[in-house]
């Protein structure tokens, strides 16, 4: 189930606003495609990033894929949590498993993403 509360992209990362900050991480359909995560790369706090920016990298068992920045905005605060236990996106992706926080992004942006129930019609058409 996807939490109403988030917008979504295309690569599967999902964007969440609190207090002008967007929190981003990645979707639980990409978590659970990828499988066990056991490494991840983040961009730097203070990095100015561009929308569709590859900003990072998420390794599993399986493969690894790029982090793709869902809007343009700076970094402020990225999750060190995941730097000593990157399953923590394997259990809680949508809250302890949040990636990176960016501010001073447009709002308009985020406008342009899925909503809950888009982006879930657009992972079932995708798995077809």
């Amino acid at each position: 189930m996807t939490p109403e509360d988030r917008k979504y992209t295309r690569t599967h990362e999902w964007i969440k606003i609190e207090d002008d900050i967007a929190i981003i991480g990645i979707t639980d359909h990409a978590q659970e495609a990828m499988g066990d995560i056991t490494f991840i790369d983040l961009p730097e706090i203070g990095h100015v990033l561009e929308q569709d920016e590859d900003c990072g990298v998420v390794e599993s068992v399986k493969a690894a894929s790029d982090i793709r920045a869902p809007v343009a905005g700076e970094v402020v605060a990225v999750n060190e949590m995941l730097d000593a236990r990157p399953e923590i996106i394997n259990e809680d992706c949508y809250e302890q498993g949040w990636m990176f926080k960016v501010k001073d992004f447009d709002p308009a942006e985020i406008d342009a993403l899925f909503a809950a129930p888009r982006y879930e019609s657009f992972v079932d058409h995708e798995n077809l």
